[in-house]
């Protein structure tokens, strides 16, 4: 993950370098610099004035939020402090913290009728938050599992999928595991996405057909570079981050998105707050009235991640099983 400081600069390399540079953007974009005053990285807006999506307090809503946080009148929200594109990270004035994750939560508050009060930490911090009472929810792209739902309570609000993201013009595409047999993919190393690979490669083979060449490397930089060069035909990583580097580099697609639960289960990416807090049928109510007011598309729309939507918001539904010790 890329500190607040260095992420500006690693979005103007990106913008600049011969290999992943930016499509044309509006007239306010300064994607020739790589300087404070860029804005835009292709067509998505990474200055400190956002003009967010808002929305309205809803009152038969804000009834179901709990008499303590109303007479606050605050959201206590928690979100991780990692630069991660396009779901948090830092405007180029490195301190206003932008993307979908927070301008969901804001809808969400707004409906609500409560000021977000927002805080970023470590990610594991976001947890003893929650558990301390000091966060109300976390909106920081928390996947529903098992063993999570036994301390705290989840509001869906995005599909959890990993993507293939290949190079323009390419002429595959991959829905099953048959379609990267012989192929060359890179994945990072520890993820959900590396143990999917390995999977579908071992599938492959026992299928009689080619194993996956795997391929790791050290920063997303490599990545792309390595895709640009053909020495990878893809790279297989969250989605949101595939659809940011699409839109921004604009010399890729995607080519297959699936689950990152793997190929028995939907991942879903939920509002967190503590378990019997009573706040999450507040946050599930807003989430379905925002999706339905047509706010919640908006914001995905904006940040490029409109495929996750989901059709309403689901009270912990089943989660990612879990590990075997």
């Amino acid at each position: 993950m890329l500190s607040r400081r260095t992420f500006a600069v690693s979005v103007a390399a990106l913008v600049t370098a011969p290999l992943l540079s930016a499509c044309g953007g509006d007239s306010d974009a300064a994607t020739g610099t790589g300087g404070s005053d860029t804005k835009k990285v292709g067509n998505i807006n990474i200055g400190p004035d956002q003009n967010r999506v808002r929305g309205k307090k809803v009152d038969e809503i804000a009834a179901l939020v709990p008499a303590a946080v109303i007479k606050r009148g605050t959201l206590k929200l928690g979100q991780s402090a990692d630069a991660s594109p396009p779901l948090g990270f830092y405007a180029t004035d490195d301190k206003t913290r932008i993307g979908s994750e927070i301008d969901l939560a804001t809808l969400v508050a707004d409906t609500l009728g409560l000021k977000l009060d927002n805080e970023e930490v470590s990610w594991e911090n976001l947890f003893v938050g929650l558990d301390s009472g000091k966060f109300d929810a976390v909106f920081s792209n928390v996947t529903v599992t098992e063993e999570r739902k036994e301390k705290y309570d989840f509001a869906t609000y995005r599909l959890d999928n990993i993507s293939f993201e290949a190079k323009k013009d390419v002429d595959w595409a991959v829905k099953v595991p048959k379609d990267i047999a012989g192929k060359t993919i890179a994945v990072s190393s520890g993820t959900n996405q590396e143990k999917i690979l390995v999977d579908w490669s071992k599938q492959n083979e026992d299928a009689g057909l080619e194993p996956v060449d795997i391929k790791y490397f050290q920063k997303d930089t490599d990545y792309y570079l390595a895709l640009q060069s053909g020495r990878i035909d893809a790279y297989l990583g969250p989605s949101p981050s595939a659809a940011y580097h699409v839109a921004s580099a604009g010399q890729t697609v995607v080519v297959g998105t699936l689950s990152g639960a793997g190929d028995e289960l939907q991942g879903k990416i939920a509002a967190t707050t503590k378990k019997d807090s009573g706040l999450v049928d507040a946050y599930a109510a807003a989430i379905d009235h925002v999706i339905e007011n047509g706010t919640y598309a908006e914001v995905l729309k904006r940040w490029g991640l409109s495929t996750e939507a989901v059709e309403k918001s689901e009270i912990n539904p089943a989660g990612l099983p879990k590990t075997e010790s």
